[in-house]
């Protein structure tokens, strides 16, 4: 099981695409406040969202809560930013791993950065380029946590598995 904690997320349509990629993965959504948006049930029946009911979320008012609820975090977290001092691919991910991501115009807060230094991890890219969108980020970072510990309850064989 992989968590995947959205820090102060801002951009609905990024959620709904994280939300999209939990309900495939059977990853666990934690959402911290403030939001941007709305994730009521009218909200979320309103935005089209039918595979919400696959999605486990938990939302919390701010980190200090998030932590006090899910004290083994601390022992199994990775923080996705940007500026990070190595690559996502140096990282070992574990079963129950939480997978922290900032908001999409600030990122994670600096305290909290510099608090888990070494467990802070970046996606290769252009000098250039600022960021890949948040959800591309989520998905990447989710799917090799998932390749790092086997894919666990996951489909490996799609419907052309021996149609040869």
């Amino acid at each position: 099981m992989v968590n995947i904690v959205l820090v102060e997320p801002e951009i609905p349509q990024n959620c709904g695409n994280i939300a999209r990629t939990c309900a495939a993965t059977g990853a666990r959504l934690h959402l911290i406040r403030p939001l941007g948006f709305d994730i009521s049930d009218r909200a979320v029946k309103r935005a089209g969202l039918d595979y919400w009911h696959l999605v486990e979320v938990r939302d919390y008012e701010n980190l200090d809560a998030f932590f006090a609820a899910n004290p083994e975090a601390k022992d199994n977290l990775w923080l996705a930013t940007t500026k990070a001092p190595r690559a996502y691919c140096e990282a070992t991910f574990t079963d129950g791993c939480w997978l922290f991501f900032g908001k999409e115009t600030a990122g994670l807060p600096e305290q909290f950065r510099m608090a888990h230094y070494d467990r802070c991890i970046r996606l290769p890219m252009r000098q250039e380029a600022r960021s890949l969108n948040l959800s591309n980020s989520v998905a990447v970072l989710t799917y090799e946590a998932l390749r790092q510990t086997g894919f666990p309850g996951l489909s490996g064989i799609g419907e052309m598995a021996g149609a040869e």
